[in-house]
């Protein structure tokens, strides 16, 4: 089929080779934002095998295997908690969780299975409806390159060719078959390109109906790939780029009044930064309405958070307002996502300080969090009158369950060499001076007393003058992953906050503490910064498979979603290498032709015209795939937190549609330089023997994708024997 340049201008028709003699096609830019006739029949039956393909491929042994795979775990259990209404925390925005729940829900999921490991088997559990409607959003990743490339191009071939890649991709179709946010992830950032592409297509018609349409259709689904995952953002700032070269190119048009050039800036400030942000806060004020009831997520929020919550014991909470010697207390760090102040029988190990009594910081809700607040010289007894604690008392904790007083001294903390150990030390409550800690109320009044909730309180250690702090970091197996506490010498880290959550006095009178619940802001704002804490503190797992970025563009290690020996059903991560290595090899001939193009420019090279429009319009359409490909490939090596195969795809989209574009910027090359029966040759029997390759790459690897039984492939009755080429790979 032929193609042309990217234009805007009226249909133009030319004569060009197919099937092995002349046909005559029409050609041109869409003129109403439909699919227009100008992609004819021929193309219309590519386009309608491709789905086909794309949905057989994908819905084939859907059901299989019937046992929880990889991250299901975690995202069916989440679908759960949406249908059970009970609150959770997760280091993503709600939008895909909540859209699991709502299929589970529809297709008749009760929300009871535990989803408690991978290998658990569903049994009678309802979870095809989960999976049939992640692969269906995943399926759409294939039909929206052909038409995002063809838009683009123009070029059969290229479209046809973005497509195949993604079809016969075994991580793309592994990835899209199971209960994850990637596949819907995916879906949304492939609508965002598709929607950018056809609004670049109507330039010509500014604030026409369609120029509207596809507009705020681009705005839609960069917000909704962010409402799922915080990685959503570099298709934002994909599309941002984009639109800051359009404006930027507008401005240089001096034909245009400066009111014109406003009003495209109003617009793509409407459609592209209003529209996004009133979806995405939509979708945490649908999550807060939706999980009213308390939950495993409680501990990660504030006292202030958790009393909304159904069933939390701060929700509708009556407890004496002020606290008093003698008082069973909870202590919460005030940071996002603090825990509460815990101790547990377990000792330090030897080596790491003193060999006494642990002290952690615990996210959940546990008998081992409770404190006695006491005065510094003596235990409290029955008959001790009512006292309240006030700003700048000196007090001791003594931890209810095992009688030990939160202590300090001048040994090293366990992961934080720079701060003191803190231990629990004594007996039945009796320990020594350096259990004596001040207590400090940010902005309160000289003895002021302190307040259940509403107070932030330092614990200033009256010997050494280090405040009592918690961060992010976590333990070993030995401190059962639970935060870290210490006593930090620099006093006014924000980390040395503190409220108290619960509080428990028979002898105060109960107040109720429903006005300091928080506003809609207010919980938007804390969701976000617990969400940004839990991600950047993610760490891998013991004996857990990740992998570095510079391993992903090779193809070097995939990733296990179910099974390791023999007897076991095995489903493997990993992309069709042929498909891989050759987006790599694309991917740096493009870098090449950008190089080469710039110099024969610099140095006045021209080309012919009708080869330089061809040029102009395929090589832009290039560079913006390879920009999409950087974007969300190059910040994962400036990230922290434990990074795994599949945070790749989003990149292997841009680059595959690189591939597409620039073997259509081949197909010019040669239409211009060779005799056109060779090209019509090179043209036909090269597109067909790369696609005979993918069929039969895919053909080789499928197994890895729909589940195999066997040894592993070093073994001559593997089903995978002599196809591991790499020997990272685990198959």
């Amino acid at each position: 089929m032929g193609r042309g340049k990217q234009q805007n201008g009226p249909t133009q028709t030319q004569t060009v080779a197919a099937n092995g003699g002349a046909k005559t096609v029409t050609k041109g830019r869409h003129q109403d934002g439909e699919d227009p006739e100008h992609l004819g029949l021929h193309a219309w039956a590519v386009f309608a095998a491709i789905v086909a393909l794309t949905l057989g491929t994908r819905f084939y042994k859907l059901e299989e295997p019937d046992h929880i795979c990889w991250d299901e775990t975690h995202f069916g259990k989440m679908g759960s908690y949406y249908i059970n209404r009970t609150f959770f925390f997760d280091v993503h925005p709600p939008l895909g969780k909540m859209l699991i729940g709502l299929s589970g829900h529809l297709t008749g999921y009760d929300g009871t299975f535990p989803f408690e490991k991978p290998g658990d088997k569903y049994g009678e559990t309802k979870y095809i409806g989960m999976r049939t409607f992640c692969v269906s959003l995943g399926s759409t990743v294939v039909p929206l390159a052909f038409l995002t490339v063809w838009e683009l191009t123009w070029s059969l071939p290229a479209a046809s060719l973005a497509a195949a890649l993604l079809l016969f991709d075994t991580g793309c179709l592994t990835l899209s078959q199971y209960i994850l946010l990637d596949p819907i992830m995916l879906c949304f950032i492939m609508g965002a390109v598709f929607c950018q592409s056809k609004f670049d297509s109507l330039k010509n018609r500014p604030f026409s109906m369609w120029w509207w349409v596809w507009m705020c259709g681009a705005g839609c689904f960069i917000a909704l790939a962010f409402s799922v995952k915080f990685v959503g953002l570099f298709i934002i700032l994909w599309v941002g780029l984009k639109t800051v070269s359009d404006l930027w190119d507008l401005l240089g048009d001096l034909t245009l009044p400066l009111m014109v050039v406003f009003k495209h800036f109003l617009a793509r400030t409407m459609c592209l930064i209003v529209l996004p942000a009133a979806i995405y806060v939509t979708c945490f004020a649908v999550h807060f309405h939706t999980l009213y009831k308390s939950g495993s997520g409680d501990g990660f929020m504030s006292s202030a958070f958790q009393s909304t919550l159904e069933g939390n014991k701060l929700y509708q909470a009556i407890m004496p307002e002020d606290i008093a010697y003698g008082s069973t207390i909870t202590l919460k760090n005030y940071r996002p996502a603090g825990g509460l102040l815990h101790s547990h029988w377990h000792l330090y190990p030897e080596g790491l300080g003193a060999q006494q009594q642990q002290i952690t910081a615990y996210t959940h809700k546990d008998d081992n969090n409770y404190w006695i607040i006491k005065r510094y010289d003596r235990n409290p007894i029955p008959e001790d009158p009512i006292q309240f604690v006030k700003n700048g008392d000196l007090v001791r904790l003594e931890h209810v369950a095992t009688r030990r007083n939160l202590h300090t001294h001048q040994e090293p903390a366990p992961i934080t060499k720079r701060h003191f150990q803190v231990t629990g030390y004594g007996q039945n409550g009796t320990g020594d001076i350096n259990d004596i800690w001040k207590v400090e109320v940010v902005g309160g009044a000289e003895k002021s007393r302190i307040k259940t909730v509403r107070s932030k309180v330092r614990f200033i250690h009256y010997m050494t003058g280090c405040a009592l702090h918690s961060h992010s970091k976590t333990l070993p197996k030995w401190g059962w992953e639970q935060l870290e506490v210490t006593c930090n010498p620099f006093t006014r880290d924000k980390n040395n906050l503190w409220n108290v959550e619960d509080h428990i006095n028979n002898q105060l009178p109960n107040g109720t503490f429903a006005v300091y619940q928080p506003s809609f802001l207010g919980k938007l704002l804390e969701s976000h910064a617990v969400m940004v804490q839990g991600n950047s503190g993610l760490k891998a797992k013991e004996g857990e498979v990740t992998s570095q970025p510079w391993q992903w563009p090779l193809n070097y290690r995939g990733q296990r979603f179910s099974g390791v020996n023999a007897t076991d059903y095995k489903v493997y991560l990993l992309g069709n290498p042929v498909i891989w290595w050759g987006n790599l090899a694309l991917l740096a001939g493009a870098m090449l032709v950008f190089l080469v193009e710039a110099l024969r420019t610099q140095r006045g090279f021209v080309d012919p015209p009708q080869l330089s429009e061809k040029k102009s319009g395929t090589l832009s359409a290039a560079r913006w795939m390879a920009a999409g490909w950087a974007l969300h490939y190059l910040p994962f090596y400036f990230m922290g937190r434990v990074l795994y195969f599949h945070h790749y795809f989003p990149a292997m989209l841009f680059q595959s549609m690189l591939t597409a574009i620039m073997y259509d910027y081949f197909l010019q090359i040669v239409e211009h330089k060779a005799q056109p029966k060779v090209y019509r040759r090179i043209h036909q029997w090269g597109t067909a023997f790369i696609f005979i390759i993918l069929l039969y790459s895919f053909y080789l690897f499928y197994p890895m994708s729909y589940g195999m039984f066997g040894p592993l492939a070093d073994n001559e009755t593997s089903p995978m024997y002599g196809l591991k080429w790499m020997e990272s790979w685990e198959i």
